[in-house]
């Protein structure tokens, strides 16, 4: 009896240490997916994805070789099960997206699949540059543009409300272009409500690929995204987007970017989706080595940390 009540002990007391561990957020685990675009091979030897999950690898493993504070795997669209089986979602916390070309060979099943996790706190989207059409940010914000809409009513409303919210094929807007998202509340005879909402493009007008600097600067220096990067930075080369951005109003704008030209963006957006988080960070591109800028790599390491203390499981 006494042997069984030391068994007993001693597995009730490896599984608190476990379980401690989590809570404070020192264990958690990333996931770099990447289309692995070819043109990628001019700036990054072995793809961008395998460059940033390098990267990450480093600064996991830099206070202790032999326990990283996290652990990163990365895959690719052309991997089995194109980089997205059951055990490697099940075993992941921070989702890192990177796309740009083969949005549409994503199976929707799988964007799916991202987002419920998402939205049940299981895992949390950090989506880069062209992931913007990614199939899982634009389901996200789908989701979140829902969300908001149906917060516009009373709880009592809410439950019996009917949502009508039609898929858009992409298409890039003009800057005189309706915003999106945005919905219409109807009320029917018999006093059903019904909201139809125009969902998010996910895009923005104007696009330039010349590769002139962008100007970086920090808008919530208190935020765990910024800790430690400059009030301001310059990327030397980098592709521009232009806003306004169509997608819903982000909770934290943490960085803004401009151009020479005069173009503006808002380039490190946040929201909540359900019980989980979604990062946008816009720097990036395939042939532009801004994944090589030190201020980009550590908002990059920043919110990999983030998101990873928050993971619940």
């Amino acid at each position: 009896m006494r042997l069984r009540a030391w068994i007993v002990a001693a597995v009730f007391a490896i599984g608190m240490t476990h379980a401690q561990a989590q809570k404070r957020g020192k264990t958690f685990r990333v996931v770099v997916w990447d289309e692995r675009q070819p043109a990628q091979k001019q700036v990054y030897e072995n793809f961008s994805g395998n460059h940033l999950a390098d990267f990450l690898r480093k600064q996991a493993s830099a206070k202790n070789p032999n326990a990283p504070e996290f652990t990163v795997k990365s895959v690719g669209l052309d991997d089995p099960e194109q980089g997205l089986s059951k055990e490697t979602l099940d075993e992941c916390d921070v989702l890192i997206w990177w796309g740009h070309q083969r949005h549409d060979d994503l199976k929707p099943e799988r964007a799916h699949d991202i987002v419920r996790r998402v939205k049940e706190g299981k895992l949390s989207l950090f989506s880069l540059h062209s992931a913007h059409w990614s199939r899982p940010f634009m389901e996200a914000m789908n989701e979140r543009a829902i969300q908001d809409a149906l917060k516009t009513l009373p709880p009592k409303e809410r439950d019996s409300a009917e949502v009508v919210a039609p898929i858009v094929p992409r298409h890039q807007p003009g800057l005189n272009d309706p915003m999106t998202p945005s919905f219409v509340k109807s009320v029917g005879a018999d006093g059903r409500i019904t909201l139809n909402i125009t969902l998010p493009l996910c895009v923005f007008p104007f696009v330039r690929g010349d590769g002139k600097p962008s100007h970086v600067r920090v808008l919530l220096p208190k935020h765990p995204i910024a800790k430690g990067v400059p009030e301001t930075f310059d990327i030397p080369h980098t592709e521009m987007y232009g806003d306004p951005f169509h997608v819903p109003t982000p909770d934290a704008v943490v960085f803004e970017e401009k151009w020479d030209a005069g173009e503006s963006f808002r380039s490190g957006s946040v929201w909540q989706v359900g019980k989980g988080k979604v990062v946008y960070f816009r720097p990036g591109h395939e042939v532009f080595d801004v994944y090589k800028q030190p201020a980009v790599l550590q908002i990059i390491e920043n919110t990999v940390r983030w998101l990873g203390g928050q993971a619940k499981r």
